[in-house]
């Protein structure tokens, strides 16, 4: 596989890529892999960045305002777009209704507009697996965040239908690793407690979840960006297999030795959460992609990067 990563990954050197949530915590990982091939990387900002050193040629644009997007194409002229900035809350309050709008549909169909008039050769949308599928209750979303997430799914098989956009969405399942940015979400969440020595307080923990790796992830996104035949279509990228948040953090007390016993239970669990694992054999036909980390070694890489700044002293509060 590393091999076929590298040739996969040479073929976008010298290509203008445009990459939006560049600075996420998907996105810093995308970069890192993209300038490693050679590629024109161009990152959007919603703030101006300053003291940079690395090779990324940095803009900033509000995403949700049709006329900065368009600017904005037409000044980096973009072969392929990754389009990852999002608003990534699965809060059930009504006063993200508006903020998930803007963030997550209206940037993505200002994006495919820009995309259709300037002809890039790909638009790669990060969908979710919050997104709902099938009929009756099942197509109710179950946040505003799933909602809009499904809107701009539907607006992109409508672009790729009536303006043939070669737009292709990654429909991502539940991402973890170093350098995930949010220390809210479980993984990060109980590292850090534990590394501490405090107990975690978490939900009921028996949802069952599909966990992928996100350097997995990367791979599979830069497949996305240049594989022949998929346009028009959602590709799942995730691992096939669930397992529950508390099989997991039972597996993060196992790596880190520890004898605290997270308190489960101790916050009420979030209403109409999604069970769904990833539609791994279709993505490996159309995509020759599937993930090669599995979730004890994911989580040992997570463990030691969280360690490790934590000892530097870069992770407080």
């Amino acid at each position: 596989m590393q091999d076929a990563d590298r040739l996969m990954h040479a073929e976008y050197s010298g290509l203008k890529i445009l990459v939006t949530g560049a600075s996420g915590f998907i996105g810093s990982h995308l970069c890192r892999q993209l300038l490693q091939s050679g590629a024109d990387l161009h990152a959007v900002s919603r703030r101006p960045r300053s003291g940079t050193n690395d090779a990324i040629q940095w803009h900033h644009a509000d995403l949700s305002t049709h006329e900065a997007v368009l600017d904005l194409f037409k000044e980096v002229k973009p072969d392929i777009v990754f389009h990852l900035a999002s608003e990534v809350t699965g809060s059930r309050d009504m006063k993200i209704v508006l903020p998930t709008f803007r963030a997550n549909l209206m940037s993505t169909v200002n994006i495919l507009l820009a995309a259709a008039e300037q002809r890039c050769r790909r638009v790669v949308l990060a969908g979710s697996l919050e997104e709902p599928e099938g009929d009756g209750q099942r197509m109710i979303p179950s946040s505003p965040y799933a909602a809009a997430k499904s809107a701009a799914g539907a607006y992109a098989r409508m672009f790729h239908a009536l303006y043939d956009t070669p737009v292709v969405t990654a429909r991502i399942f539940m991402v973890y690793g170093p350098g995930q940015q949010d220390l809210r979400k479980l993984v990060p969440y109980v590292t850090l407690a534990l590394l501490r020595g405090e107990t975690p307080k978490l939900s009921s923990g028996l949802r069952p979840v599909d966990w992928i790796y996100v350097g997995d992830i990367v791979d599979g996104l830069l497949a996305m960006g240049i594989a022949p035949g998929i346009t028009g279509t959602t590709l799942d990228l995730g691992s096939g297999t669930l397992m529950t948040t508390r099989q997991v953090v039972e597996m993060l007390c196992d790596i880190l030795r520890t004898e605290i016993r997270p308190d489960f239970g101790a916050i009420p669990d979030r209403p109409m959460e999604r069970i769904i694992g990833a539609s791994v054999e279709d993505t490996r036909r159309m995509l020759g992609w599937q993930p090669s980390i599995s979730l004890r070694t994911g989580l040992e890489r997570t463990v030691d990067w969280y360690r490790q700044r934590l000892e530097l002293g870069e992770i407080v509060g």
